[in-house]
């Protein structure tokens, strides 16, 4: 592990000549954020004296379980944070949101506007991003009311919001170059022509063909925003593809994506490689990390797309493997603004050098897929962490603030890959491997503690201290197929062939395909999509619906909710995989409820829906054995089962707090008036 080093002194002392005037007498809170921190977990470490700045921080108050959401993700929960609010009231349900005319689903949390050009040439509007978060942010109530703020990396704040008398640096959604949570790319000179395409999740794989020591090829970037609409447009029309539109669509791909030119040099043996991109050339070592790169793409004379990556160089002996991370938007000319005010980002870039501006910020897909091995995604875990934690820290030592609130969701990313190392029981449990790296998961609940610690020491005394997280951990052991369920119990009906002809990969949910393949729509009572959600094909909101409002409706959820508790069984232990199964009305109320699923599947411990029913698919067989690296989970799982963590220094006057109560015990704490819309109760004693 490197060095956990962060240079706190020296920016209290920098902030400290640009101290703004405080208002008196206001009081001062910091929230910091951790994705996916578990309180099993939590309380484990920190009886066994691993985690003692988190130990130091509830002395004054305390250590509780925070209730979820209903589903226990990211998306959902952290929405909940900012807004006090259930999903019913601000639209974030899951990571997807479907198209009710196509049922094809794009990110649930964006809404993109493409730019528009004159002629296919002439750019006369820029690329808008629009939010499709309902509710109010707490750090907007309470700058309106004089609270100054500053807002870092919380998920759910792409694009970035204006906070009055406050900052904001946005984190998830905020995607690559590419409009995705993380594309990344790989070259070798040992990938076959099958593996040579995209991957089920996050990755360009090529070959690389040497003619004598270089080999040339292509580095890919963003979509060519006047091709991909007319790609999604001949998709979006429903119903499978004609032979003329399979034609076009094919010559369409083929100028599909902005690239610039890329060459290796290597000499076989001699572990180092020099990769030229558009004229710049970087050499490295077998194991090396590069600095990171300026890549700038180019439409046309009028119109450059700017963006900044790592690469790795994984081998260079008898082959050459190359990584290269997703293109991060560069944060000094980002396409769209990233921060609020948008100089601000820029301003960090400034001060402190290339960070990591993608949401998704760690390598989780490579190490899926592969490409990369435990050692090389720990260390650039590690420095996802460190990238988050220098811009906390940098701002937290501005002094400017009443209210700072920072996230890191690097504790979620390591959990989600390397579970399988501590659950024994795990399919991909690998005793050699556990041997190396059981202690992954510990370490960076470790790193928290030190960050955490890091900003105690930077505090004024008496500063309220709020550590959160958003939603536990499951070891996630076997993958469930809900569509080939709903397929095989008559709710799903599939023309021709009961499975897809193709695994379905990342390109058929952001970049066209055809997903939901097959499926007869005029005969189909409910589908699956995202973690968990089940959608009925409801006349009058569906585009081809069938399944009347009202008796029908009902009947339809009362039946499908005992089937799947009560039949869905594993078919080796003959053990329930469903613990509860939440109707809509019962769990959602607000404005957004129509947006929600019409029931939201709680799984039981070890199991969770397959990668392929996220992505539309129904392929042979309801139950396997999950053979990911992706061995840990929430998404999908019953929320009462997966609380987050609440740990304060300051006493409580409630013992079961929620996730949604964080907004307003904020505005109470700064004598904020709390919306009467708000669904969460303030927590603390007067």
């Amino acid at each position: 592990m490197r060095v956990l080093v962060f240079a706190v002194a020296a920016a209290v002392a920098l902030g400290a000549c640009s101290r703004a005037p405080e208002p008196p007498n206001r009081p001062k809170l910091v929230i910091l954020g951790f994705d996916g921190l578990d309180p099993d977990l939590v309380k484990e470490y920190m009886d066994a004296g691993h985690m003692p700045a988190f130990k130091r921080v509830m002395y004054g108050g305390g250590l509780f379980p925070l209730e979820t959401t209903v589903s226990p993700e990211s998306p959902t929960a952290w929405a909940s944070f900012a807004t006090g609010v259930n999903p019913g009231k601000h639209n974030i349900y899951d990571f997807l949101v479907r198209n009710l005319q196509t049922y094809v689903p794009d990110l649930g949390m964006v809404r993109r506007e493409p730019p528009a050009f004159w002629f296919d040439w002439i750019p006369v509007r820029r690329p808008k991003v629009h939010s499709t978060r309902g509710g109010t942010s707490f750090w907007v109530t309470a700058g309106q009311a004089g609270v100054r703020s500053s807002i870092l990396t919380v998920p759910i704040t792409f694009p970035p919001e204006e906070v009055p008398n406050g900052e904001l640096l946005a984190g998830l959604p905020l995607p690559d170059i590419r409009g995705t949570m993380g594309t990344f790319n790989y070259f070798a000179t040992d990938v076959s022509r099958m593996e040579e395409s995209n991957s089920e999740f996050g990755g360009k794989v090529a070959k690389l063909t040497f003619q004598g020591n270089t080999a040339h090829t292509r580095l890919v970037g963003p979509p060519n925003p006047l091709i991909s609409p007319k790609i999604k447009a001949i998709y979006n029309k429903g119903g499978r593809l004609s032979d003329a539109d399979k034609i076009t669509v094919a010559e369409l791909e083929a100028e599909a994506d902005l690239t610039l030119p890329m060459s290796v040099s290597w000499t076989p043996g001699s572990h180092t490689a020099a990769i030229t991109v558009a004229g710049k050339t970087t050499q490295l070592k077998t194991g090396e990390w590069s600095k990171w790169i300026d890549l700038d793409f180019r439409l046309n004379v009028f119109v450059k797309v700017r963006g900044m990556a790592q690469m790795y160089l994984v081998a260079a002996d008898s082959e050459v493997r190359l990584y290269i991370s997703p293109i991060n938007f560069h944060p000094a000319s980002p396409p769209v603004p990233i921060s609020a005010p948008a100089s601000l980002a820029a301003d960090l870039y400034e001060r402190l050098g290339p960070f990591r501006t993608l949401g998704w910020a760690e390598a989780t897909w490579p190490l899926d897929e592969n490409r990369i091995d435990e050692a090389v995604f720990m260390d650039d875990l590690y420095r996802a962490f460190d990238d988050r934690a220098q811009v906390i820290l940098d701002r937290l030592s501005q002094r400017n603030w009443d209210l700072l609130i920072g996230v890191i969701e690097s504790p979620d990313r390591v959990q989600h890959m390397m579970y399988r190392l501590i659950d024994k029981s795990h399919p991909m449990h690998d005793a050699a491997l556990a041997a190396k790296f059981a202690d992954s998961i510990r370490s960076v609940y470790r790193r928290a503690d030190q960050f955490v610690a890091a900003v105690m020491e930077a505090l004024e005394p008496g500063t309220t201290i709020m550590i959160v997280s958003d939603h536990g951990f499951h070891s996630w052991r076997k993958s469930v197929n809900l569509n080939t369920w709903l397929v095989q119990n008559g709710y799903m009906v599939i023309k021709g062939q009961v499975s897809a002809p193709r695994d379905k990969t990342l390109d058929d949910l952001f970049f066209g395909g055809e997903y939901f393949e097959n499926v007869d729509w005029s005969r189909t009572r409910a589908y699956a999509m995202g973690l968990g959600q089940i959608y009925f094909n409801l006349r009058g909101r569906e585009g081809q619906g069938i399944v009347s409002p009202g008796a029908e409706y009902v009947a339809l959820a009362d039946e499908i909710a005992a089937k799947l508790k009560a039949d869905l069984l594993d078919p080796d232990t003959k053990q329930r995989i469903v613990r509860s199964v939440y109707k809509r009305d019962d769990v959602y109320r607000g404005e957004y409820i129509g947006e929600s699923a019409d029931l939201q599947v709680g799984f039981e411990e070890g199991y969770r829906v397959s990668w392929q029913t996220c992505l539309g698919a129904a392929p042979p067989g309801i139950v396997y054995p999950n053979m990911k690296k992706w061995s840990g989970d929430h998404g999908g799982f019953d929320y009462l089962t997966t609380a987050g963590i609440l740990i304060t220094n300051k006493p409580m006057g409630a013992e079961a707090p929620r996730i949604i109560d964080i907004a307003p015990t904020v505005l109470r704490f700064f004598g904020v008036a709390v919306p009467n819309t708000i669904d969460g109760k303030p927590l603390f004693k007067n």
